[in-house]
């Protein structure tokens, strides 16, 4: 005697149903892929600006100096921007003082002990470099976000963590993040040069200005 079985075949509604499931995993759309960026170093700008203290401040001399050599990557996920990263690096070689608002003559020594061995000690630690660990942010309007990005900044051989603000435009395929931080000297182990038998000294804090400008990679 032949027994049936139990299982009942699914039913056309249930068969419809998962036709319908299928059809909808297959042709959702796709999410949004990270988008990569290289700093492109001759749009790019990096200023710093080393103050002056001490009694006899009013005679010293605030100096500015400027990056020559900015590369680096940014991987932008514009529809989770929490999945973004950032690598910046400057050659500490490339830095030079600004002439302007220098004693005539003065600026290529300025130059000189900035990149010897009692400051960035450039020939031993010749790259600056930056990585982040976090991006976090909202987008403004369409192209715009404002951003903080957390990441640990590498100078003078030690490592610290920092938190930069910025904001980004996006046009194109042109990327572009403005901003400015206030790094410490000591906390890198340097320490600011004095004149004068320290009469006159460099500010510990230093103020960095930057437009970084990246251009989408095959642009």
């Amino acid at each position: 005697m032949e027994t049936r079985s139990s299982q009942k075949a699914p039913s056309v509604p249930a068969r419809l149903c998962a036709l319908l499931l299928l059809l909808l995993l297959l042709f959702r759309p796709a999410a949004a892929a990270t988008r990569t960026f290289a700093i492109d170093s001759s749009a790019s700008s990096v200023r710093i600006h080393v103050g002056k203290t001490g009694i006899g401040s009013f005679a010293g001399h605030e100096h500015e100096v400027v990056a020559r050599s900015v590369q680096g990557e940014v991987a932008a996920d514009f529809e989770d921007l929490s999945g973004s990263s950032v690598e910046l690096l400057v050659n500490a070689g490339s830095l030079t003082v600004v002439a302007e608002g220098e004693p005539e003559g003065d600026a290529p020594k300025v130059e000189r002990e900035m990149k010897g061995p009692h400051v960035l000690h450039a020939t031993r630690f010749p790259s600056i470099r930056f990585r982040s660990r976090q991006v976090t942010g909202k987008q403004l309007s369409a192209g715009s976000y404002e951003i903080t990005v957390a990441g640990d900044l590498s100078l003078h051989g030690a490592v610290r963590p920092i938190v930069v603000p910025l904001q980004v435009e996006l046009r194109g395929d042109a990327l572009t993040g403005t901003g400015k931080l206030v790094v410490k000297q000591t906390d890198f182990g340097i320490e600011p040069t004095a004149a004068a038998g320290g009469f006159v000294k460099v500010e510990d804090e230093v103020t960095v200005t930057f437009r970084i400008v990246a251009r989408a990679a095959g642009s």
